[in-house]
């Protein structure tokens, strides 16, 4: 279980910004030490618990990059803009062996990924010959070495290929199966309790009163839990009363290691998760500098991080991007992945508030001139889920800035970056 001491999240402001929020994850979480060891097959998405040095060079051997005649350059005619022929002297296919030394004056015909025979340095690629009784007619200003892939060129043996705390893609996947190795290391999966507050919510397929919503929160933190890796549980939803949602707490607390709640955290009445972290634990923040989005509460429960999102949707999706997610990569041990905005034209105007970091919901589209721009949603409620089925991801303006103009560059963060 992943454990924090009580003044990890200490601030003492009114309001911490999204920059400091993370940076305090990033240093004080420790990640889980708890390491197994899994098959190629399911290594996606898993954080690479010990460095991988390459345990051979890669390519093994210098090999042809394409189908064609190598030659040794020495024999290459150094007089411009005249053909040069040599007879063909045999033949190498990719997983076989060359029979011999290329001859001094001769060509080999060889196919991409074949061993180079001894003494051969260069290929001439076959698009660009000519056959004429059994010798190949070569044409002039081809460079030594050229179409080669020398041994070693891509990773040399010995060197630091993937590093610890490498969250592992399928091009990463390729490079360890590139290596001959069939299993990686990798940190276990994160546990993580979720559950929803709110006497208005019920579960999908259950009888839903006239004042009552379908629960939708929940099922979108799963999801993205999923995508990162975590093994979830699926905690339901609390109703809004103290008593019970300490209990809930505190139940979990100790067993997982991270409790994600939506809803109950603003000013409100009937919002009691603050009051109910704080007879179980210890709350260490509950309000951010970020729209949307807010009432984010962090704590510790039993020496288990807790993070109360806000009920809305987009406040959650958010709010889950720039804490859920940093908080989430550290406990498993990742190298924090930092989410970097792509420059696009804004096809909007938009005013904000100083000092607070802001998110607006756009589409891409491209102009007649190829330069992409943002549309921004016409709506910006934060209970509208609309508002992120049918958009593309979310211009992102910092703290700095209280006004886009039409035409200004901004920062776009596309959906598929967010997880």
């Amino acid at each position: 279980m992943a454990q924090l001491s009580d003044d990890c999240f200490a601030f003492g402001g009114p309001m911490m910004s999204v920059d400091e929020a993370v940076s305090i994850i990033a240093a004080r979480v420790t990640a889980v030490q708890d390491i197994e060891t899994v098959s190629l097959t399911v290594a996606d998405g898993r954080i690479l618990a010990k460095q991988i040095s390459a345990p051979l060079p890669l390519p093994p051997f210098t090999n042809s990059a394409v189908d064609g005649y190598a030659v040794r350059s020495g024999d290459l005619a150094q007089v411009e803009e005249q053909e040069q022929a040599l007879p063909v002297a045999g033949r190498v296919q990719a997983g076989a062996a060359a029979q011999g030394p290329v001859e001094p004056g001769h060509a080999v015909r060889i196919f991409t990924g074949a061993p180079m025979p001894q003494g051969a340095d260069t290929v001439f690629m076959q698009e660009d010959v000519r056959l004429d009784q059994g010798r190949v007619v070569l044409p002039v200003g081809l460079k030594p070495g050229a179409n080669v892939r020398l041994a070693g060129e891509d990773i040399p043996a010995g060197h630091s290929a993937l590093a610890a705390g490498q969250r592992l893609r399928p091009q990463d996947v390729a490079l360890v199966a590139a290596f001959g190795l069939t299993h990686v290391e990798v940190r276990r999966r994160i546990r993580v309790a979720v559950f929803s507050t709110g006497n208005e919510l019920v579960s999908p397929g259950a009888s839903r009163g006239a004042a009552q919503l379908f629960d939708s929160n929940r099922f979108m933190l799963m999801a993205m839990l999923v995508r990162l890796g975590c093994e979830v549980s699926d905690l339901g939803i609390l109703g809004d009363d103290r008593v019970s949602l300490a209990s809930a707490l505190k139940s979990v607390a100790g067993t997982l290691d991270l409790i994600l709640t939506t809803g109950g955290v603003s000013t409100g009445e009937e919002d009691h998760v603050k009051a109910a972290v704080e007879s179980v634990g210890t709350l260490v923040l509950w309000r951010m500098a970020i729209k949307p989005g807010r009432p984010v509460a962090m704590g510790i429960i039993g020496g288990t991080p807790f993070i109360g999102l806000p009920g809305n949707p987009v406040a959650s999706f958010v709010t889950f991007v720039h804490v859920v997610r940093p908080t989430v990569l550290a406990l498993a041990g990742a190298t924090q992945q930092h989410l970097i905005p792509m420059p696009v034209r804004a096809a909007f105007t938009y005013k904000k508030k100083i000092a607070r970091r802001e998110y607006v919901r756009v589409n891409l589209r491209r102009r007649e001139n190829g330069v992409l721009e943002a549309v921004k949603f016409p709506r910006e409620g934060a209970g509208l889920l609309s508002s992120l089925v049918d958009t593309d991801g979310l211009v992102e303006l910092g703290e700095e800035i209280t006004l886009v103009e039409l035409g200004q560059t901004v920062g776009f963060l596309g959906y598929a970056s967010l997880i």
